[in-house]
């Protein structure tokens, strides 16, 4: 029988050290770092949803068989030559490592590049299908280029033989000024260079101390698929797309195609072809500006030749000019009379009509109207005369009877004035009664009092008497000066005393 002190165990008895789960994930990711190390992974992208918000990203590799968790950290995934694609296979190179937080494996991706050929073709299928539905080929976007530019834009190797090419046959058709921006047309640099190197020269202002170039040519030699890589890369695409110069690829061989030329606003087969495709030949252009010139003078000279025999003829079809004259002649010479006929007309009628109107001013002169007036006056004074006589006498008549009516009012006035003075002195008192009983004398008398500020203003309430004011307090018989203290007390200055003051209306005397 078992002791029922010790515990029960659910399996045989080890002598094996316990360890944390940490401990043991630790020891496990030590291992696997240790035994694989850096290794190199062909698989299927799958799961890829692009960037995590912090730039790493998180996919997995598989196959028919199985599926490899993978990480790409931002740093990395920067410096990517080929981005990541859903679907896209792959061989990844990285070092192999273990997430303890979630008891599973991963590659740590440090480079990655396309399965074979196929793989990049199928790549570069699926990236032209996806630019031209955006509508980055259309040709109503493409542009004519300038017909003889001043300033080539040219982006490529300034190492390779491409730019000593494009240089050397620029000169023999049309030396023009040449700009090169260096970039690397290889590795896992180029595609951004190419791109920056687009979109510097289309930031160079117009009148810069730079020339901002007319056209632009990117080239690069001939090489592979993977060589040509960097010109199908989709930066470098669309950096091409939104260039305001114009643009001329030429890449690799005239059998190499990329992304580029169907964007460009011109594909050249060849980075010599371009060159003559930038400028036209000197020669040629010199050639064809002779030409011009000899057919402009020898159409100048049938044109003069031609205008000398039109005059010819419409010198033989026009009449003499005196001619033209004669008849022109005649109508001003009739035309003349008729106007001096017009004019000692219109001259007789005008000195008839001064005649009659001078008769006219002589019967109303100053002198003839000044006598009328004379005798006019002359009669009305005569009238004048014998109506002041008339009315004199009027008046000496009518002067007795006033005379009469005035000595009687005389004798009524002093005792009309007398009646009107009582009735006035009568109405004064009983006014200066009403005063006394509505003045505020009367209620001075009955023991109250005004208090005025120094402005001799009523004051109503104790808050327009701050501590300190100086007031005037009024009673019935005379006014004191007085200070206003703290907590409601007052202060009184005998040696103020004043009389009260008169209010209007209290001592008016008699009216008169």
């Amino acid at each position: 029988m078992s002791d029922p002190d010790i515990p029960a165990s659910d399996g045989p008895l080890t002598n094996a050290p316990e360890i944390s789960v940490t401990e043991l994930a630790n020891a496990l990711k030590r291992t696997v770092e240790d035994r694989f190390g850096r290794v190199r992974v062909r698989g299927e992208i799958s799961n890829y949803r692009g960037p995590h918000a912090s730039g790493h990203a998180y996919f997995c590799l598989k196959d028919q068989g199985a599926r490899l968790d993978a990480v790409i950290w931002k740093g990395t995934f920067m410096r990517l030559r080929t981005r990541p694609q859903e679907g896209l296979e792959v061989v990844a190179t990285g070092r192999i490592t273990t997430f303890p937080g979630k008891s599973s494996y991963q590659i740590v991706i440090e480079s990655l590049e396309p399965a074979g050929v196929g793989a990049l073709m199928a790549l570069l299928d699926e990236r032209r299908k996806k630019l031209a539905a955006e509508g980055l080929f259309d040709e109503s976007r493409k542009r004519p280029l300038p017909f003889l530019p001043k300033v080539v834009g040219v982006v490529t190797s300034p190492t390779g033989a491409v730019i000593r090419d494009i240089l050397h046959r620029l000169n023999d058709r049309f030396a023009r000024h040449v700009l090169v921006w260096p970039v690397r047309v290889q590795g896992e640099t180029s595609a951004a260079e190419v791109a920056a190197a687009i979109d510097g020269f289309n930031a160079l202002p117009v009148d810069g101390p730079v020339p901002r170039p007319d056209v632009l040519i990117v080239a690069r030699g001939g090489g592979s698929l993977e060589d040509l890589w960097s010109f199908n890369e989709e930066i470098v695409v669309r950096a091409a797309a939104a260039s305001a110069i114009p643009l001329i690829s030429a890449i690799g061989h005239e059998t190499d195609t990329t992304l580029i030329d169907f964007v460009a606003d011109l594909r050249a087969p060849t980075p010599t072809g371009a060159a003559e495709k930038a400028v036209p030949v000197r020669a040629e252009l010199a050639e064809h500006l002779a030409a011009r010139a000899r057919r402009l003078a020898m159409a100048k000279t049938r044109a003069v030749e031609q205008r000398r025999l039109q005059l010819a003829t419409f010198a033989r079809l026009l009449p003499a000019p005196e001619q033209l004259l004669q008849t022109p002649r005649q109508r001003l010479d009739r035309a003349s009379e008729r106007l001096r006929a017009t004019l000692r007309a219109h001259q007789d009628g005008r000195r008839l009509q001064l005649a009659r109107l001078a008769h006219v001013l002589s019967r109303h002169s100053p002198q003839a109207e000044l006598a009328g007036q004379k005798e006019k006056l002359r009669g009305l004074g005569a009238r004048l005369k014998a109506g002041l006589d008339a009315r004199v006498a009027l008046a000496h008549h009518e002067n007795k009877g006033a005379r009469r009516r005035m000595e009687s009012a005389a004798a009524r006035l002093p005792q009309a004035i007398a009646a009107l003075i009582a009735r006035k002195n009568e109405r004064l008192e009983r006014l200066a009664r009403l005063q006394d009983s509505l003045s505020h004398k009367a209620v001075l008398a009955r023991g109250f009092a005004l208090v005025r500020d120094e402005s001799d203003a009523l004051v109503r309430s104790v808050a327009q008497a701050p501590a300190g004011a100086a007031l005037n307090i009024e009673f019935a018989d005379g006014r004191i000066a007085a200070r206003a203290g703290e907590a409601d007390a007052l202060t009184i200055t005998p040696a103020s005393r004043k009389k009260p003051r008169k209010t209007p209306g209290g001592d008016q005397g008699s009216l008169f």
